[in-house]
């Protein structure tokens, strides 16, 4: 391993300004600073992590809180947490991925340790027990979500109330009277996770705006769970012609229990999701949908976080505008014979 002492002797210069040009404490000339950065290159040399944490008191290391839980759609998860890491190494950052259900817990420990320099929450709910002591402490943070107060936070988000006002709009244009959301699994509204909460507030919002009906109905996901939730629906509105469907385990469930019912998509009924991309292009009748940019939220989460750890960021809420893309699944309401 290439020592700070060899990079001195090949850059022809003293042990102390290698160290001052790694750490920036001194200002250097430019021909020196340009002469040590060459020979770091050329003898590959890595600094210490543990002598750089010492002397600079940074561990340069971000905590990414994501409570992999089962009731969520894992792959978003993942891809945001990719874009987070991808992007603070372009920073000169590692990433602590910390998965457990600690709550506040979690964060005691990363801010009383100095485990890390600064960490990002996901999975946030509309009163999140994490944010008390997120407040409590001046180690700089971003939430990927939106809780009710977001006073003296910075929070990255798409806008999933907008969502689901798009959503509704996209529908009723299309003369459907009568709609039913297919969200997420209870537990998740259970905890008042925000982005679900968000996307039914915005729904039920335009659509009593636009006078739709809308029908509200959470489902585990998976072909059992899809039946009975379907069956539910149709039962108690037989009207029903058109899906919103935030939960992605449900879509392929949805659409082959529609198909084997005689249903034709989109003659007789419109599908809307709310998902990736890939899940959309993907399925077996390509989705009108609204995307969630998981790579943008991951990527300006991690931007403010940084701006806030060099002293430039300021509290602030960032939401994302939704962007509905007309597919194959969606047409103009059935006549009424």
């Amino acid at each position: 391993m290439v020592t700070l002492a060899e990079v001195a002797q090949h850059a022809g210069v003293s042990a102390s300004t290698v160290s001052y040009v790694l750490s920036g404490k001194r200002s250097i000339s430019t021909s020196t600073r340009q002469r040590v950065e060459e020979s770091i290159r050329e003898l590959g040399y890595h600094p210490n992590a543990g002598a750089r944490a010492l002397a600079s008191s940074r561990s340069n290391i971000i905590a990414l809180m994501i409570p992999l839980r089962t009731d969520m759609y894992v792959p978003v998860m993942m891809e945001i947490a990719i874009a987070v890491a991808t992007t603070a190494r372009t920073h000169g950052y590692d990433v602590l991925l910390l998965t457990g259900e600690e709550g506040p817990d979690a964060v005691r420990r990363v801010t009383g340790s100095g485990l890390a320099d600064a960490m990002i929450l996901m999975d946030v709910e509309l009163d999140d027990e994490r944010l008390p002591f997120l407040r409590g402490t001046d180690q700089p943070s971003v939430l990927i979500g939106l809780p009710a107060d977001t006073s003296g936070l910075t929070c990255v988000d798409l806008d999933f109330r907008a969502t689901g006002a798009l959503c509704a709009e996209h529908l009723a244009k299309l003369g459907h009277r009568d709609i039913a959301v297919i969200g997420e699994a209870p537990a998740v509204y259970e905890r008042h996770t925000g982005f679900a909460e968000r996307t039914l507030d915005g729904l039920r919002s335009r659509a009593q705006e636009l006078g739709v009906r809308l029908l509200h109905r959470p489902c585990e996901g998976g072909y059992d769970a899809m039946a009975v939730t379907l069956a539910r629906i149709l039962d108690e509105r037989p009207s029903t012609t058109g899906f919103v469907v935030q939960n992605e385990q449900a879509v392929e469930p949805l659409l082959a229990l529609l198909r084997q019912q005689g249903r034709a998509i989109p003659e007789d009924v419109s599908v809307v999701a709310i998902c990736p991309e890939q899940v959309a292009v993907q399925a077996s009748v390509r989705l009108t949908s609204v995307a969630i940019p998981a790579q943008d939220m991951g990527r300006h989460a991690l931007e403010r976080l940084v701006a806030k750890l060099e002293g430039r960021g300021e509290d602030e809420v960032v939401l994302i505008e939704p962007e509905l893309t007309v597919r194959a699944s969606t047409g103009p309401a059935p006549s009424v014979s």
